[in-house]
């Protein structure tokens, strides 16, 4: 019997990458989708389980081809920062609307959507606005959606995790209001949640927040990750509106500024929520935080 295929959007990201090695090892054909050629070796060898294809996700057309004969999509397209050449309406809600219409006439059973905690479409937030309406357009199609929100997800070899380290090294760290709450959750709980989407009944046209099992101030994240390296770090606290105004000078100098102030007001973001429901309806338990911070800090440098 023929195995059924998963389509993965933005599958050159941490988060994809981790993904489809998940499910190639459990021998789960992929379909992997990236939009540039010079992500195709990121994502991993080809072979009889894993086709890539370079793809631009607003082409309904080679959405459709992509689709074709897929039994579930997990849709990991998305953007925090917006330029004049990755705006949030395109990268969320016009990719959500060609994905709409081509799992639909791909006999797709399933859309799993990555999403972002506190998304919702009357957010003062243009970014979290945008994702709330990526949302809905996949919550009103034809084919069944299953929406996963998270907050900070720390994995082995990402952004945010090499950032923590680099942080944690430091004598002295000048954080954006470091009493915001971080809910960090493990990249591999995602995956995990993500397979459970893939594999798992009742969960149609749901959306579920997840967050990891601890709700901490930035600094004492800083700083827990500065006690498992060994190091001492001092923690001072910029207010946020000083970290606002910078990046509106950014983006009244820059035409690509390195950062917004949508971004910012992401980044920001109190998270502290209980998750309990949302995993007892997904069937998975949450990675210990500081196992995370272990598994990750060890994965920029020598073992802590």
């Amino acid at each position: 019997m023929k195995k059924a295929v998963i389509l993965v959007t933005g599958a050159n990201g941490n988060l994809g990458r981790r993904l489809v090695g998940v499910l190639r090892a459990q021998e789960v054909p992929v379909r992997a989708l990236v939009r540039r050629a010079d992500a195709v070796a990121a994502v991993g060898a080809t072979g009889p389980d894993l086709e890539v294809r370079v793809v631009d996700y607003l082409d309904a057309e080679g959405m459709r081809a992509a689709a074709a004969g897929c039994s579930q999509v997990v849709h990991l397209v998305g953007i925090l920062k917006e330029s004049a050449r990755s705006l949030y309406e395109d990268s969320h809600e016009r990719t959500s609307r060609v994905l709409v219409d081509a799992a639909a006439q791909g006999g797709v059973q399933r859309i799993i959507y990555l999403s972002i905690v506190g998304s919702t479409p009357d957010s003062s937030n243009p970014c979290l606005a945008s994702k709330g309406r990526a949302e809905q357009i996949l919550l009103a199609g034809q084919v069944p959606a299953l929406v996963l929100r998270v907050p900070m997800v720390l994995g082995e070899g990402d952004y945010a995790s090499r950032a923590l380290r680099q942080r944690a090294g430091k004598r002295l760290n000048l954080l954006l209001r470091a009493a915001s709450l971080e809910q960090p959750i493990y990249a591999g709980d995602v995956i995990e949640a993500i397979r459970s989407g893939i594999a798992g009944a009742g969960l149609d046209d749901v959306v579920l927040d997840l967050a990891g099992p601890e709700s901490l101030s930035r600094g004492e994240l800083v700083q827990r990750a500065a006690n498992l390296l060994g190091r001492q770090t001092r923690v001072l606290s910029i207010p946020l509106a000083a970290g606002l105004a910078l990046a509106w000078l950014f983006e009244t100098l820059l035409p690509d500024p390195p950062v917004t102030r949508a971004m910012l007001g992401v980044l920001d973001h109190d998270d502290d929520l209980d998750p309990a429901a949302s995993l007892d309806r997904l069937g998975i338990e949450l990675t210990d935080l500081s196992l995370t911070l272990r598994r990750v800090l060890a994965s920029q440098g020598p073992t802590v």
